[in-house]
């Protein structure tokens, strides 16, 4: 007599288990063509006379089709061990209680924003001087933004502000650690007790960072990172991760994949939805998914994170110690006992009045050197998407003076990439020869 076979529980995002006739989580598997595309935009050759690189490349596809042979498809894309392992790592990593890897930094910011209970109407206090995702959750829902002013030696938040432009309607403060050296956490901290606020760490620039022997992201009731490409670390171009220390339970999950609870079912279906409960009651989540492919390519990335932030911040002490007796150029602080950046832009500022020109004259004499710098960012008040919604971004911008001057005449920032000493030598010489001759009048 046949054995009844145990039949796993039915979920439409994993194999249905052993049938005669199964329904596979993967509709179209990957193939090989897929595949070889992917190492051919990952490898790309130098030019289209490169013969070695087409041999090699035909020997791989080659290779690839044996290994094809003696393989089977991926039976999981997106949300699957992987995924679960990274989360893993990363909350062990950060002593966190929680991690979730989602699209991106921007749906780590709105999963916080809808736990904080924003609702339209309510006030979020962010910088002045940030990437605009930083804010798109809560303009997206009609939440105002006051923007505060930025401290002018880190061009980070300034609790001093922040305090002063708190009123009864301020749910959540969203620092943003700028270039990944890390705001004043403990005043900003200070300040959510005092008033009963949410705490958003824009840490998109700091993982790897700590701040008083925590980890940055860590600090306030949530955090989020970013893997874009340009970021220290990635995950194939894009992708984020929120972690938080509150206790939110088991269900924490699901607020990136649209409230899907598949441990419990409605009549005649394969699962619940459920709304997730926030500080100030219920909301619906959204859909953030993030892949296993991104996944692995990021959980061994964060294996490396620890040299390539060493390397950053040798690429920093190099140009701290070229440019530190130059009068009239501010070098960025560096880590101490307190601090640990995580060192994804280089903090270079002048005093104006001692180098002879402010920084908009220094970026054109270091672009036509061939030195690329970027000041991130644009102050917000300044687009406008922010005078399209209602703001009067003049008002705004005189309650941000610091951040007025320090954008238009004092600082920009440096890459910090893996540099050839060729080539951090002649960034510090072209810095040097620029500023020396804005002091000549020229």
């Amino acid at each position: 007599m046949n054995k009844k076979r145990k039949k796993a529980a039915a979920d439409f995002r994993y194999n249905t288990g052993v049938a005669h006739v199964p329904w596979a989580a993967v509709g179209e598997t990957i193939q090989q063509n897929e595949i070889a595309a992917i190492i051919g935009f990952l490898c790309q050759k130098h030019s289209n006379k490169d013969t070695k690189y087409k041999s090699q490349f035909q020997k791989t596809l080659r290779e690839l089709e044996k290994l094809i042979s003696l393989s089977r498809p991926a039976g999981k894309l997106s949300l699957g061990n992987h995924v679960k392992a990274l989360e893993q790592q990363v909350v062990k990593m950060l002593s966190a209680k929680h991690a979730l890897f989602l699209t991106n930094a921007t749906a780590g910011f709105e999963i916080a924003f809808k736990y904080a209970g924003l609702q339209p109407g309510d006030e979020v206090i962010a910088p002045a001087i940030t990437f605009i995702a930083t804010i798109a959750y809560p303009l997206s829902i009609g939440a105002k933004v006051v923007l505060a002013d930025v401290d002018s030696r880190t061009i980070n938040m300034d609790p001093k502000d922040v305090e002063r432009k708190i009123t009864s309607r301020t749910r959540a403060i969203i620092p943003v650690h700028i270039g990944g050296y890390p705001a004043d956490m403990t005043s900003i901290m200070r300040i959510a007790r005092k008033h009963g606020i949410t705490v958003i760490e824009d840490a998109a620039h700091a993982f790897g960072g700590e701040y008083r022997g925590r980890k940055i992201g860590t600090i306030g009731h949530f955090g989020a990172f970013s893997f874009h490409e340009v970021k220290n670390i990635n995950s194939l171009g894009e992708g984020g991760i929120l972690v938080s220390n509150l206790a939110l339970g088991k269900d924490f999950p699901q607020a990136r994949f649209l409230g899907l609870d598949t441990s419990r079912q409605i009549p005649n279906w394969l699962y619940d939805v459920r709304a997730l409960k926030g500080k100030a009651g219920y909301f619906a989540a959204g859909n953030h998914s993030s892949t296993e492919i991104q996944a692995l390519c990021l959980a061994n990335q964060i294996k490396r994170l620890k040299g390539i932030i060493a390397k950053r911040r040798r690429a920093a002490e190099y140009l701290n110690r070229r440019l530190k007796g130059v009068e009239g150029i501010i070098t960025p602080l560096m880590d101490d006992d307190k601090v640990k950046a995580a060192y994804h832009l280089y903090l270079l500022q002048v005093d104006p009045d001692k180098a002879g020109g402010d920084i908009q004259l220094l970026k054109k004499k270091l672009a036509d050197r061939g030195v690329i710098q970027i000041p991130h960012f644009g102050p917000l008040y300044k687009f406008s998407l922010m005078r399209q919604l209602g703001y009067d971004t003049d008002a705004i911008e005189k309650s941000c003076p610091v951040t007025e001057e320090v954008f238009n005449h004092r600082f920009t920032h440096l890459p910090l990439y893996d540099f050839t000493r060729e080539q951090l030598t002649y960034m510090a010489d072209m810095i040097i020869e620029s500023v020396e001759e804005m002091k000549k009048g020229r």
